[in-house]
């Protein structure tokens, strides 16, 4: 019992003792004794942010995580201030050596190597020595005509003589061809400007194939082209190139200078625009091939293709190139050279072409651009929007160095009013052609055709007989009636039976020179016609002229008139259509030229004629009965000079496109030329009429006439014959 209460006496006892102990900040009191407190465990994350906890008697520290600094440069710090990051990169130079880039982290950092380095063992960059690996893995980095030199970081391949790599030295060396250059005594020669291109791009190519002196020359692809087409500019901004040579020799010599400068190129994309010319140029660089599509447009083409394409299947040289250059006037001196165009035919019509597009180039580092393993696809769009129909349809064509437009391996994909979509299996300048088939004239115009001029013939045989044949109305005029129906018959004749037969070539130029010289004849006799009105009226003695001046200038003009055009122009003479003067070259005008002079001196000569005509009927005693005479030759002339004039005015339209209507006209009054002639120079004529009489009246009653002959005796009867005959005969002379 004594000792239970001594327990409780000693337990209330160290019960105040405690009470009584008090410990200091940082320690607890534990059975009466100060025991230090762990504030970085009873307290997680006292220390803000990426510090640690480091617990100390009666009190704790925090200092920053490694990679981390205090705000205010504390190493050892309670709650005054906050742990930031430490950016090593910047505050430890080379930090990582000098063949490694650092890259920050959170708390730390990062050591890459530098390209053409690797790690150690101790972890340091070392040169790789990208010579001898690839020796040793029988890789070839320099190509055969160059030799690797290892570099700190790198290699550089050193090029023989005649091989480059454009300046980029960690590429194979690649052959040049500095002889494309030379021009040879071709275009440059002719074309000038030409020569400064090839002279330019001659030094350059020898420069970057010369071993010492590649080193020093400062490849400057950009400032290159601007040249390039700057010079370009010089040539093409004067006009229209003279030949087809001239154009082959531009084409080529731009299209090697791209392959020249542009692996000399240094941004991916170029693009380069004059008054004359656009370009863009996309280059790929690597030791691997590039890979993926090419797209590149300009205002009037879009090329797609792709990288496999554009670098080939040969050699890599370390680049790739891809080029679309259009021009923006050329299509006028190429409008032309058709003559290889075949099996365009369209139920055996051959159809005429012009251009239709702008003219482009694409330039490839591939050097099989002749039979490329892909198809290219350009874009080209229309110079005018038309749709394509029976008279029109789109092909896709290219430029032959020979100098022709030239079908093979290239074809429509699709087409429409804007636009045509070609797919081609090589590479060269393109261009959109129209092929234009001349309309069919109806069955109903070649009724037309033969009937009015089967009529017309027929008129002019009845003329040319009436003419030769009938005594009295012999004389100048009778004469120059007699070979105006003579050239009109012929011309006439050619024109029913040839003028729509185009093969053969010599032919149908025959034909067309035939009706050259018939036509111009005919027009040729008209205007001596009105000579001999103005003469009649204004000499009225001696107004006769002689036969041998009639026939030199009837004939003999004309002749040296078709003569001279025939020298200089001998392609104009036959079409593709018609067997008629070639629409081009101004060729026409040998033609429609002297026309439009002979009815003006005729106006002229008319104009007088009546002038002179009134003032004699206006006079006290006028020989009415000549001057009636005069006056009906007269109106006569005017009405033939009206019709024949204004069948050439159509006649002027009728071999352009859409002429139906014109045709008709044409044929019309080609048709009634015959019948106007018969009817104003022998239905009128009462003396003809007479003749005619006289004539079926001897086919009618061949026996009345023999009866006649028999009683006819009567000498007063004889003579009064004799003297109507010789009346008709003197007026017959005017």
């Amino acid at each position: 019992m004594g000792s239970g209460k001594e327990l409780l006496i000693l337990g209330v006892l160290v019960m105040v003792r405690e009470c009584l102990t008090e410990c200091s900040l940082g320690f607890d009191t534990a059975r009466g004794q100060c025991v230090d407190r762990n504030e970085c465990e009873e307290t997680p994350g006292i220390c803000r942010g990426n510090a640690d906890c480091f617990n100390t008697n009666g009190s704790f520290l925090c200092r920053c995580q490694q990679g981390y600094a205090h705000s205010k440069g504390l190493v050892n710090f309670t709650q005054d201030g906050r742990c930031q990051e430490v950016n090593e990169c910047i505050g430890f130079t080379n930090i990582c050596g000098p063949a490694a880039q650092c890259t920050n982290l959170m708390g730390s950092y990062k050591c890459t190597c530098n390209l053409g380095y690797s790690k150690s063992g101790l972890g340091n960059c070392m040169d790789i020595n990208e010579c001898y690996e690839a020796q040793m893995k029988q890789e070839d980095l320099c190509g055969g005509e160059g030799t690797c030199i290892n570099r700190n970081g790198s290699y550089w391949c050193s090029c023989s003589k005649g091989y480059t790599n454009y300046g980029n030295n960690s590429t194979k060396c690649s052959p040049l061809k500095c002889d494309s250059f030379n021009g040879n005594g071709g275009p440059a020669s002719s074309l000038g400007g030409l020569a400064d291109i090839l002279f330019m791009m001659r030094n350059s190519c020898v420069a970057l194939s010369n071993p010492s002196a590649a080193s020093e020359v400062k490849t400057d692809g950009e400032a290159q082209l601007e040249k390039l087409f700057t010079a370009a500019e010089s040539i093409l901004s004067p006009g229209q190139l003279n030949s087809s040579e001239d154009v082959s020799g531009l084409l080529s010599t731009v299209e090697n200078a791209i392959m020249l400068i542009g692996p000399q190129l240094k941004d991916k994309h170029t693009r380069m625009e004059t008054t004359e010319t656009e370009v863009e140029i996309a280059v790929q660089r690597g030791k691997t091939r590039p890979i993926g599509p090419i797209q590149l447009t300009n205002e009037v083409a879009i090329l797609d293709t792709d990288w496999t394409t554009a670098a080939g299947t040969g050699p890599y040289p370390g680049f790739a190139l891809a080029a679309l250059l259009s021009y923006k006037k050329l299509e006028k001196s190429v409008n032309r050279s058709f003559e290889g165009l075949k099996g365009h035919e369209k139920d055996g019509v051959t159809p005429s072409f012009q251009i239709s597009s702008k003219v482009v180039s694409v330039v490839v580092s591939n050097p099989n651009t002749q039979q490329l393993n892909r198809n290219v696809t350009i874009t080209l769009r229309h110079l005018q929007d038309t749709e394509e129909s029976d008279e029109l349809s789109y092909i896709c064509a290219y430029w032959k160095e020979s100098g022709t437009w030239s079908t093979d391996g290239c074809y429509q994909q699709e087409s429409n009013a804007t636009q045509t979509v070609c797919t081609c299996e090589h590479l060269s300048s393109f261009a959109v052609l129209m092929a234009l088939y001349p309309m069919k004239h109806s069955f109903g115009l070649q009724v037309v055709t033969k009937i009015g001029l089967t009529i017309s013939l027929l008129c002019l045989v009845l003329c040319i007989l009436t003419f030769k044949f009938c005594r009295s109305i012999k004389g100048t005029r009778t004469t120059i009636h007699l070979h105006l129906c003579i050239c009109l018959f012929v011309a006439d004749l050619f024109f029913l039976a040839g003028i729509s037969q185009t093969k053969p070539v010599g032919g149908c130029s025959f034909v067309a020179a035939m009706l050259h010289y018939f036509f111009l004849a005919m027009f040729t006799w008209m205007l001596l016609e009105g000579v001999q009105l103005y003469r009649m009226v204004v000499l009225v003695f001696n107004a006769t002229m002689r036969p041998l001046y009639l026939y030199l200038t009837g004939y003999g003009t004309p002749l040296v008139i078709v003569v001279i055009s025939a020298i200089i122009r001998p392609s104009g003479y036959g079409t593709d259509q018609h067997c008629w003067l070639s629409l081009k070259d101004g060729l026409i005008w040998s033609f429609f030229g002297p026309v439009c002079f002979i009815i003006i001196l005729n106006v002229f000569f008319f104009l007088v004629t009546v002038w002179k005509l009134a003032q004699k009927f206006a006079t006290l005693n006028p020989d009415l009965t000549q001057l009636h005479k005069i006056r009906a030759f007269t109106v006569t002339a005017i009405a033939q000079m009206c019709i024949l004039g204004l069948m050439w005015v159509f006649g002027a339209f009728l071999f352009q496109e859409d002429n139906t209507v014109v045709a008709y006209i044409f044929i019309i009054l080609n048709s009634l030329q015959g019948a106007l002639v018969f009817f104003m120079h022998c239905l009128l004529s009462k003396q003809v009429r007479d003749e005619y009489a006289h004539f079926l009246s001897c086919i009618c009653t061949p026996q009345k006439k023999r009866y006649s002959d028999f009683t006819s005796t009567n000498p007063s009867s004889s003579q009064s014959q004799a003297l109507r005959s010789g009346q008709h005969t003197g007026e017959s002379q005017i």
